[in-house]
């Protein structure tokens, strides 16, 4: 049987009706999207200023702290408590009383504390030399006893919210522990400070040192 030849030629226009259309009106393609996206992910350029903008960030500006010891200026009477043997089990503490006297070195970049005191297990004489490092906005406190005559190893630190926290590693009765100075309840008249161990990475810490100060003469100008 032969086909009709009109019924062919009708399909054959349809069907080529159907593939230009496709070629002059293309489908979206589904991944168009995802390419633009790639091609814009790694052309910068090309990208919105806005966006860039909102994704730039800044580094905090570090806090200037050459003046967090400024308060310790001047002449002190002190109030001493040591506990005799740290990290012992030892509860006996010795009370000392005496005088520190703190003055200014480097127009404030350092300070230079005199410290002495008396009591029933003795006498203290003492010096503490702080240190600023305006590239860390840190302080070093390095501790002298006039009995060895030298530095000790500084605790280093900073002050944030009125509270000091410095810290180092020491050795005591052959082992390493660690050693922190905290400064607190600062007024312009008085101040307190402790020095606590710990002999298990910081996870406990025994204070064995307790000093509470009161400004002597109440009109001592800080600037000097």
């Amino acid at each position: 049987m032969v086909p009709k030849l009109p019924w062919i030629c009708s399909a054959l226009c349809a069907v080529g009706f159907i593939f230009l259309a496709d070629q002059v009106f293309p489908q979206s393609n589904p991944n168009e999207h995802t390419m633009l996206r790639q091609f814009q992910d790694s052309n910068p350029q090309q990208n919105n200023s806005e966006p860039a903008k909102s994704n730039t960030q800044h580094s905090p500006v570090a806090r200037d702290g050459r003046h967090d010891f400024d308060f310790e200026l001047g002449t002190w009477k002190i109030h001493l408590k040591r506990l005799q043997h740290p990290l012992t089990g030892s509860t006996t503490w010795v009370e000392f009383d005496g005088t520190s006297v703190t003055r200014k070195v480097w127009d404030g970049r350092a300070q230079l504390e005199e410290f002495e005191t008396d009591g029933s297990a003795g006498h203290i004489e003492g010096l503490t030399l702080r240190l600023y490092n305006p590239q860390s906005h840190q302080w070093s406190l390095h501790w002298a006893n006039s009995k060895d005559g030298t530095l000790a190893q500084p605790t280093v630190g900073e002050f944030k919210d009125g509270r000091g926290e410095f810290f180092d590693q020491e050795p005591l009765n052959g082992r390493s522990i660690l050693v922190r100075f905290v400064w607190s309840d600062i007024t312009p008249n008085s101040a307190h400070f402790e020095q606590s161990f710990s002999d298990d990475g910081g996870k406990t810490w025994e204070v064995n040192w307790i000093t509470d100060q009161t400004r002597v003469n109440e009109g001592f100008d800080q600037s000097h």
